[in-house]
């Protein structure tokens, strides 16, 4: 027997279109990458700003390699504590409006760490139907009651909150901005439902730091719900152009997820020169808000030209998907489109369910006009946009199925 079942699952997934393969990347993440030598013109990265291959970034990360080396050695709580980590939490604090924060290797780190310190088996955890993995994946491991509301139902959450007082602890998790979908969380309305239930608010804000409020501090600025929402997850690897995730809140907060949260204690910590590219990377969007500007007004146009073909266009971000249907049709456009020099690979299940499969198209500040006039023109000779053929995207659907 051993490993023969792996055959068996690798051709079932080949033959229902799910098969995932490596396209390798030779360039600078931007607008334009290459690919065996050849440029294409992306449509996929999560580089909201176009920060990742910013000179000042760069320059920082050299200058932190060039003064601490590399590698750190040892967890945060041993001997890999290095001056920059330091910097970057403060700095992220000040950003969030909040205490302190705690940074981690990856935002999924982030959240599996929070979750399985924060609740157990005594205790309950709600979230949304489509939030995240890493969420979804913390709250199974936490070991607490999980139960799910339907995306965005906030008389639903409120119902499992009612039934939900035998708890010890009741903590409720949503992204802000959802990331196969666009979408956003109503969170003015769950913060409200939190308080008044008295329970832990968490929001997932990877794809909205850098991105929404005026400054771009995200979803908590643009709703202005300053001091409402208790933790605070974000991510350094998008907007920010770096790597990396934290957790950001009350000090209290921060001092216990430093000596419970297993994902911070046992592993080693950032590269210094994450962090200072990721300093690098907040100054930028704190000293500068234009970057933000031209990424909604790319957003702006590119929903204008989309809506001639599509109606009700789905996503309130950078992300917008175009839902095809099957993982087969989803692939067969997308490959078309990357005959044709552009970038959009074909989300499928399992990170979509079935029957949802989508282009999700991610637009950067740094693409230009002509960038999305390329992709809209390139979309209707593929035969994929016309006007006599109106695509109306699905809603609704389900990321997971836990009950």
């Amino acid at each position: 027997m051993g490993l023969d079942f792996i055959f068996d699952e690798l051709s079932s997934l080949k033959e229902h279109a799910l098969m995932r393969e490596y396209r390798t990347v030779e360039s600078a993440q931007g607008p334009y990458i290459q690919i065996k030598g050849k440029s294409y013109l992306s449509f996929c990265s999560n580089n909201y700003l176009g920060l990742a291959d910013h000179p000042k970034i760069k320059q920082a990360a050299i200058a932190a390699i060039n003064q601490y080396g590399w590698g750190t050695g040892a967890s945060r709580l041993v001997a890999g504590n290095m001056t920059l980590h330091e910097e970057l939490e403060k700095k992220i604090a000040e950003f969030k409006g909040t205490e302190a924060a705690l940074l981690f290797p990856t935002g999924y780190m982030a959240n599996v760490g929070a979750l399985c310190a924060l609740v157990g088996r005594e205790d309950i955890v709600i979230g949304d139907k489509l939030n995240h993995a890493s969420i979804i994946d913390g709250c199974r491991q936490s070991g607490a009651t999980f139960r799910v509301y339907p995306h965005n139902d906030v008389s639903q959450l409120e119902s499992l909150l009612q039934r939900s007082s035998i708890y010890r602890r009741r903590l409720v998790v949503t992204d802000s901005v959802f990331s196969m979908d666009g979408d956003t969380a109503p969170l003015p309305k769950i913060a409200e439902i939190a308080q008044k239930y008295d329970v832990i608010l968490m929001i997932d804000d990877a794809h909205a730091t850098g991105v929404f409020g005026q400054h771009g501090k995200g979803m908590i600025e643009h709703y202005g719900l300053e001091g409402k929402v208790d933790i605070i997850m974000g991510s350094l690897s998008k907007a920010i152009g770096s790597i990396g995730g934290f957790i950001a809140g009350s000090k209290c907060l921060i001092d216990f997820l430093k000596n419970k949260a297993r994902s911070f204690i046992y592993t080693t910590a950032l590269p210094p020169a994450a962090c200072a590219a990721s300093l690098a990377g907040l100054t930028l969007i704190q000293e500068d808000t234009s970057h933000i500007d031209k990424l909604w007004e790319n957003i702006k146009y590119l929903k204008s030209q989309l809506s001639k073909f599509i109606s009700n266009i789905a996503g309130e971000s950078p992300i917008v998907p175009i839902i095809i249907g099957s993982a087969e049709d989803a692939l067969s456009i997308s490959k078309r489109l990357y005959e044709k020099g552009i970038l959009i690979p074909a989300i499928r299940p399992p990170t979509v369910p079935l029957g949802t499969s989508r282009l999700r198209i991610s637009l950067m500040a740094t693409h230009s006009k002509e960038d999305i006039n390329r992709l809209i023109d390139t979309m209707k000779d593929i035969g994929f946009l016309t006007h006599g053929n109106t695509i109306h995207p699905k809603a609704g659907y389900a990321q997971t199925d836990v009950g």
